[in-house]
Formats: C-alpha cells, structure tokens, sequence
C-alpha cells in the first residue's frame, strides 16, 4: 500500500472523526445549560459543583430539628439527587478536565451529604421510639412500625411488654423479620432494619485521571500553535494597516483614492480576523480531539498492579460488587416514653440521642449460661429490580476496618421464588448482598446491528444471560434480558438515559457487563493492544449506522495487536438467517479482508482474493459497500456514533469475548 493513498485515507477518517469532539463540545453546551437553568429556576437546592452553595445547604439542614421520618424521606430525595448529580460530574467530566482539588471537593461533599442523612434517620427512629407506647398494637402489646418509599423502607419493631415467650418478630403482612434470644425479649430495647435502595457504606471508588505530562503536553502544545498563529496574523494586520497609512499621508490630496484604501484595510483587517478566528477554532477542536482521545484511552486501559487486599475474609469490590442497597440492622435502647399529663405530653430528652444497645455485652462474666447470646437469625427481603444469577452472598459491614467481611454470618439459606434470605448474625450492624462482579464475563458472543437511521441494538450474549441494548442519538435504552431462554422483565426496559446513568442503573441492577481496569486480574480474557482496541470501537461506531458486526472465534487466535470481527452492510429487506459476513482483521494501522471464514478450520492471515490492504476499516468496507450505505456513515450524528463508541468502550467487546 503506497505512502500517498495511506496519507489520503488518514486524512478522510481524520475528516470523519472530527464528530468525537464535535459530540464533546455539545456536551459542554449541555452542561452550561443545565447549569444555567439551574440558577434562574431558584427553586433554593443548591448547585452541588459549588462549594460554598453546598456548604450553606448542609449547614442550614444541620440546624434542623424535629424532623419527623416521613420529612426526612422526602428531603432524602433532594440528598440523593445532589449525591448522583455529584458522581456524574465525577464520571462525566472528562479527565484532564477534572483538577485534583475538584475531585476532593466533590468527594468530600458527597460523604458530607450521605453522613448527614444517616445521622437525621437515626435522629428521626428515636423521635418515633419516643411515642412507641402511643402506637403500641393492641394484640401483642408491643410496636411495629413499617414505612416504605421509593429509596429506603424502615422497619422497627419496640419491645415493650418484654414478653420472654415472644421472640419471633414478623412484619405484618412479610416474611421479614427476626429470631432474638431470651435475653432480648426480656430487655428495653427496640429492633430497627433500615433499608436503603442505595449504598452510601462502600468506600466511594477511586476517579481515574490519564497521566499529566500526556494530556499536559499535548494541550500546551496545540495552545502554544494558537497563540503564536493569533499574534502573527495580530502583527500582519498592524504591518498592513501602517503600509497603508503611509500612503495615505503620501497621497493627501488623491481624497477619493484614501477613501477606496481606507475601505480595503477594514475589508484586509476583517477576514484576517476571520482567518484567525477559523485558525482558533480549528486548534480548539484539536485539543479538544487530543483529550477525547486520551478519556477513551483511559477506558480501555488495564491496571499493572491489582488492588490491595489483606485477609481471607475481607471482601474485595473490584471483584465483587454490592447489589440491592444496604440493611442497617440495629438493636436500640428504648427511649423514655412520652407520658400524658393532664392534658400536656411530657417526654424526656436524653442529651447523648439515640443509643445502640451492645450484643453481645462486652464482658459476659454476669452471666450463667455460655450460650446466653446465640447468634440473631434474620429474614430479609432482596431487592425486587435485582438480579442474583447465583445464590448472594451476605456480608456485613467493618466499621474499625472500613471494609465489609464475610465472618460472624452463618446458616445462610436462600429461597429464590420468593426472594427471602435467612441467616444468622454473630452482632448487628449494616449488612448488604453480594455477587461476583465479573460473572458475566467473558462473553459468549456479540453484535451489533443497525435498526434505523443513527439507531442501534447491541446485543451481549453471556454464559447466564443475553443483554439487548438500543443506542439512539446520545441515548441507550435497555430493550430486553432473557434468563435461561427466558425474557426478564427489568424495570429498566424502556427507558432513555444518556451512556452513564444507563452504564450505573445496568450494574445497580446487576446486569454488569462494564469492566473497569482491574477485571483482567479476576477474568481469563483475550487481552488486545489498548490502542488497537479505541481505533477499533472509533471506526466501527463511525460505521455502525450502515453495517452489522459480529464476534468472530478467529479474534482469540491472532495476537494481541490484532483483532477479528464479522461484518456485513445492513439491508433492510435482507434475510437473516444466513447473513453474508465478511471477516475484517485490523491492526490499528492496516486493515484487510481475510480469506477464511467463520466455518474453515484453521485461521490463516491471508488475504481475500481481488481484494487490498486499507489504513482504516472506513476505506476497507468502501471496497465492497454499496454507495447508498457510505453516503448513510458520512451523514451519521456525531453524538449517535460518540454513544456507540461509548458503549463499545465500555463493554471492551473484542478483549472480553
């Protein structure tokens, strides 16, 4: 292949990725707009990237007191909501964009926000523990109280008949609920489960950033070429406009003349200042390229060192992940109760709050029998919009260590049906459900076919599952999951979001086929040239409007500079029982049609008769592509293709097949 058709078909796809940035600069627009319809709505929630607006907002909701459980569920809304707008920030924001004093603000503002509304939960349980013998039940004599919303449920129970026969609590109307020993039916105490649709416990992940001097570099670099090309077209026109003046002076009586040159100046000065500006522009788009460039690298790229991990019975989240949010299960001292008095309710107010009631005691030498404090068995309900492909895996929460174990939880049994989990519990504390992140990987096969004009299905098959994913515009939406041959209805389906909110309500639902840079040390995959792999994604989103691709046996045979895929052009009117697939290899730099298919035995490099090497997949497809389907991938929408490169990175299809 000659220098100078390699140079022209580098120039045309130079041409043609001009959409990524393009796509960028509409989010940035996006985002100043929302920021802006953020300030003149004034509807008081403040503007989480603004750290004095979220400090005042914390502040003013700190001095808050008496809020009863139902306010602080409906302020936990405008919590969540900041938390969310926050990570999205975090994730959105590309990396070089992200300084490091930015990303600690954020992260401490989230924690801020999650401690706090912890803290009025718990400031909320104890006002309604004071009024428990007003809302006792007239059968048991006891309190049960059941509060349900779309992000928490509260269950609490309070002891107080302390009836030693009554040791199994049940939820009116649920299995949920809890076994206590003696000791505990016997004792001034009340029983809460707290569950939160969301895990505000976990560690917040670690954001990633691309190495500096990269991303520094190149942006000085291009910066360095725009303020050198303004200050000389700046110095041209200050020549030109002297030159002229001289000769205006000169020529002093020719009037008509002055007037005809004053005239060409301003016409000389005003294009320049539109060459100068188009030169800007241009640069502009140019590190804007280089950093999209360098945020999609960076999602391809594997860790050298695995994360570190210490003991057999801690739990590693970058090889599991935590699903259904977290039960805070908590034994409480009782409060004083509120006590009528001629015609007043008078309560006492204990200074230190709420107060958990230690199980088992610290020192348990006042005690007669060694088995006076058996472990807690406990019923919880999971979470019905999560999918377990395995039986979960229960865990409960370090609070010394900041980590979540496995130890101190025994007899676990799980009835999938009904989708109730019991086990037993050494001590109380926040517990959460596990399951292996990575268990949908690697892939059994992929596709990617198009639906319409700049619409998508990709289509993730794996041991357990197969996943089906629209891409429109800069949307994806979940179309179907089917289990076992089975289709899952997902609350999901349906549904439009941009690439990140879908990517986390997938992996929140269980549906994880996103792996991160640590997954290769937890899955066998077929490891590809980072590099290779973004070229790839880039240049079958660019196509991905007009022709199919497929997962090919043959990429797990060439090396790992080299990937392999089937692709066909879409007809509409085709059948596709038996597609006619083509087989691309492509190195980055080269790409060709190969001679075997999917069906030969044995993989050979070889090329495919009458056909010739190419730089890019664009001009290899152009070979046998009719011209109404390459005039469909010049015309494609750049945030349409930027979601499908998107979503091509993130699901690394051709390194974990």
């Amino acid at each position: 292949m000659d220098l100078e058709r390699r140079n022209e078909e580098l120039e045309e796809l130079y041409l043609l990725e001009r959409c990524f940035p393009e796509a960028e600069k509409l989010k940035q627009e996006t985002r100043m707009l929302s920021q802006w319809k953020h300030y003149i709505q004034c509807d008081g929630s403040p503007d989480p990237s603004i750290a004095q607006e979220m400090n005042t907002f914390i502040s003013l909701w700190k001095e808050k007191t008496n809020e009863t459980f139902e306010e602080v569920i409906e302020k936990s809304k405008v919590v969540l909501n900041l938390i969310e707008k926050l990570k999205f920030i975090l994730l959105e924001t590309p990396p070089c964009d992200l300084q490091d004093k930015n990303i600690i603000q954020y992260q401490e503002s989230i924690l801020q926000l999650q401690e706090l509304l912890h803290l009025k939960f718990n400031v909320a349980t104890e006002i309604l523990l004071r009024q428990a013998s007003t809302l006792a039940d007239l059968d048991s004599g006891n309190m049960e109280k059941v509060i349900k919303d779309e992000n928490v449920t509260l269950y609490v129970w309070a002891n107080l008949k302390k009836n030693p026969r009554h040791r199994s609590v049940r939820f009116s109307e649920t299995q949920i609920g809890f076994e206590i020993p003696r000791i505990l039916a016997t004792s001034d105490i009340a029983v809460r489960l707290l569950h939160t649709h969301y895990d505000h416990v976990s560690a917040l992940h670690p954001v990633s950033t691309p190495s500096k001097e990269h991303t520094s570099s190149v942006t000085e670099l291009v910066k360095d070429d725009v303020e050198n090309v303004e200050k000389a077209i700046s110095k041209e026109v200050e020549e030109e406009s002297k030159q002229q003046e001289k000769q205006s002076h000169l020529i002093q009586e020719e009037k008509l003349k002055v007037e005809e040159e004053q005239d060409d100046i301003e016409v000389k000065m005003s294009s320049a200042e539109e060459e100068s500006e188009a030169i800007k522009c241009e640069l502009e788009m140019k590190v804007l390229s280089e950093t999209v460039s360098a945020a999609q690298l960076l999602l391809v790229e594997n860790s050298s060192e695995k994360p570190d991990f210490f003991e057999n019975d801690m739990v590693d989240l970058f090889q599991f992940t935590t699903l259904g949010g977290v039960y805070h299960l908590d034994i409480l001292e009782l409060p004083p109760q509120c006590k009528p008095v001629k015609g007043w309710m008078i309560v006492e107010i204990l200074k230190e709050g709420l107060q958990k009631y230690t199980y088992p005691p610290e020192t348990t030498e006042d005690f007669e029998t060694e088995n006076a404090f058996p472990p807690i068995e406990v019923t919880l309900e999971v979470h019905e919009n999560v999918i377990f492909f395995e039986n979960p895996m229960v865990v409960r929460w370090d609070a010394e260590g900041k980590h979540w174990r496995t130890d101190g939880i025994s007899n676990v049994s799980y009835k999938p049906n009904e989708r109730l989990i019991t086990f037993s519990l050494d001590t109380f504390g926040p517990v959460t459900l596990i399951q292996d992140a990575h268990i949908n990987m690697p892939y059994q096969s992929w596709e990617l076919r198009p639906l319409d004009v700049n619409k998508v299905l990709l289509t993730v098959t794996t041991v357990f599952t197969e996943i089906q994913i629209q891409i429109k515009e800069n949307l994806c939406m979940l179309s179907s999951v089917k289990l076992k041959d089975k289709k899952h209805i997902s609350v999901l389906e349906g549904t439009w979001m941009t690439p990140t909110p879908f990517i986390i309500a997938l992996k929140e639902a269980g549906l994880n086929i996103f792996p991160t840079r640590y997954s290769h040390f937890y899955v066998v995959i077929n490891n590809k040239v980072p590099l290779v792999e973004v070229k790839a994604y880039r240049q079958m989103a660019l196509l991905s409007s007009t022709f199919a691709f497929g997962w090919s046996k043959w990429n797990l045979l060439c090396n790992s500079t080299k990937v392999v895929f089937k692709v066909r052009e879409h007809l509409p009117e085709e059948c596709t029982e038996n597609p006619n697939w083509a087989l691309l290899m492509f190195s980055g730099d080269r790409a060709q049609r190969l001679k075997i298919k999917e069906e030969s035995e044995a993989f050979s490099e070889a090329l495919k008769e009458e056909t010739e090497f190419h730089s890019t997949l664009y001009h290899m497809v152009r070979d046998f592509a009719s011209k109404e389907a390459m005039e469909k991938v010049r015309s494609s929408n750049c945030q349409f293709v930027n979601s499908v490169c998107h979503m091509l990175l993130s699901t690394r299809l051709l390194s974990y097949s």
